[in-house]
Parts: structure tokens; sequence; C-alpha cells
């Protein structure tokens, strides 16, 4: 950031008083801009025995398969937007159910918010954001294609609580991965 977003004049980074974090603070009208992880919001689709996935086509992780879920926007709910992103994604639409998982991925300044969600009827298509949308069965989800770790996570205990007939409330940290040092 080199800008204020309040008067244009040029912002430095440092601690403002009565703080413990670095921030970018405006010299001259002296607004503080925080920085704070972004939310995603989405679905983990439920039809019958099925899941509805999307796969990607935009970065990160293009060609591969997620569930409709994205940035939340200001002024929506969580389970507004999670019903928005999978309308947009997978022109599903859904009634959006019990909170089921939340990941913090502070490497990337991120926090994921997922619902499970019934799907209203099979009128389904990709959407701007996606190559494809199906409905998969616990037997063919595309596991090595899938985009993300949230993802893998979300759907290995969906399955898991489904088998003990008890879905719970999910929630976990991401890490980065640990490449192994060079020799």
């Amino acid at each position: 950031m080199k800008f204020c977003s309040n008067c244009g004049a040029t912002v430095e980074l440092r601690v403002p008083e009565g703080d413990a974090l670095p921030r970018f603070v405006c010299g001259a009208c002296h607004t503080i801009h925080y920085q704070n992880p972004r939310m995603i919001v989405g679905c983990i689709v439920e039809w019958e025995d099925k899941v509805l996935l999307c796969k990607r086509a935009i970065e990160p992780r293009y060609g591969l398969w997620t569930v409709p879920a994205g940035f939340m926007e200001n002024g929506e709910t969580t389970f507004q937007g999670a019903a928005r992103e999978t309308l947009e994604e997978a022109n599903a639409r859904v009634e959006v159910g019990q909170l089921y998982a939340l990941y913090n991925i502070p490497h990337i300044n991120q926090v994921y918010i997922l619902f499970r969600a019934r799907l209203l009827d099979l009128d389904f298509s990709a959407g701007a954001e996606t190559l494809e949308t199906a409905l998969f069965a616990e037997q063919d989800i595309p596991w090595e294609q899938l985009a993300f770790a949230t993802v893998r996570n979300t759907l290995t205990h969906y399955y898991s609580d489904r088998k003990a007939g008890d879905y719970k409330f999910h929630m976990g940290t991401i890490e980065p991965l640990q490449r192994p040092a060079a020799r």
C-alpha cells in the first residue's frame, strides 16, 4: 500500500500508538489501514448420496476440483455468501444448512467457512469461474485432483461423519507444505 484510500496522501508502515503490529498509517489524515484475513464461504452441496463439485476455470489450482466457495462480500451474511458463491460457480440453487467446517489458513491470511447445503433441483451448470460441474458419489470423488487441503479435509470428515450417522462441526488449521531441505 502506498497511498491512503481516505485522502490520497502517502502512507508509511509503522506500529501505531496503542497497537502491537505494523500497519499502514496515513501521515496526513492519520487513518490506520488495517489488513485482516479474508473470509471464504462455501457449501458442501448434497443430492441424495452425492456431493456437487466444480472444476476450477481460474487460478489458483486451475483445472482441479473444489466445492463451490469464494470470498465473502461486504454487506452479506456467511449464509448469503455461501449461497451466492454456489449460484455463481455452479448455477445451483441450495438451501444452506448447518455450519460444518472452519479452517484457519494463516500463511495466506484466509479463513474458510463451509456449510452443508441441500441442492434444490438438478438444474445446475458451470458458472463463469468453473469449467465443469458434477455430482460425485464417495467412491467417484477425484481425490488426487482436489484443489485445496480444505476441500480434501472437509470431504474426508464428511464421509466419515456420514458413515457414523452423526455430522459434527470440524475446525482446524492448514499449514503450508513443508518442502525437504536441499542437500
